[in-house]
């Protein structure tokens, strides 16, 4: 569990499953997705998370607010589900740094606040001890380019794919990648 001045980082409860599958139901916080999700689809996903947590000591946290307890999404870390290759390389098990919040809560710094912790968490020696995250989203997706430039996260643009599981000319194919490591994190 991590905490911020207004944010509880913790493990999924049953609870977080109806808001959860809300938001991924919801096109405009998915824009940036190939599809929105069904609940049985967000369901699944957060069985994945937890079983990540059980495999390896961190994974997506659910994030709430302190001052009321309500679901806002998640930030934590996360093992890619395919292999990225980057600046013409596979990268070897790398750790994501990822987000998703509802869309009530967008505006606000939450995701900042929450990303800035979590990356504190991953490259801390008494917290996930790695090496380094990296980070990457759409092209296109700005909102989330403009955060992992926030919390000190740099992109090498030789480090740039495509997607693969998109198909060639899907708008959402282009990706962009970022990262931090214990020198150069903020």
């Amino acid at each position: 569990m991590l905490t911020t001045d207004r944010l509880l980082l913790r493990r999924w409860r049953d609870a977080d499953r109806a808001p959860f599958a809300a938001m991924n139901a919801d096109p405009v916080v998915m824009e940036f997705f190939p599809s929105t999700r069904t609940p049985a689809e967000s369901d699944a996903l957060v069985d994945r998370i937890e079983a990540g947590f059980e495999r390896d000591g961190f994974g997506l946290w659910a994030v709430e607010q302190r001052a009321d307890g309500e679901f806002v999404g998640f930030v934590g870390l996360s093992r890619p589900s395919f292999e990225v290759v980057a600046g013409g390389r596979a990268l070897v098990d790398p750790v994501e740094i990822g987000w998703r919040l509802r869309r009530g809560s967008w505006g606000q710094g939450l995701a900042t606040e929450a990303a800035r912790e979590v990356l504190r968490h991953a490259l801390d020696p008494a917290g996930a001890d790695l090496p380094g995250v990296v980070s990457f989203t759409a092209a296109l997706n700005l909102r989330s380019r403009a955060l992992m430039e926030r919390i000190g996260l740099r992109r090498d643009p030789a480090d740039d794919f495509a997607h693969p599981a998109l198909p060639p000319g899907h708008r959402l194919r282009p990706h962009v990648l970022y990262r931090a490591d214990r020198t150069s994190s903020a």
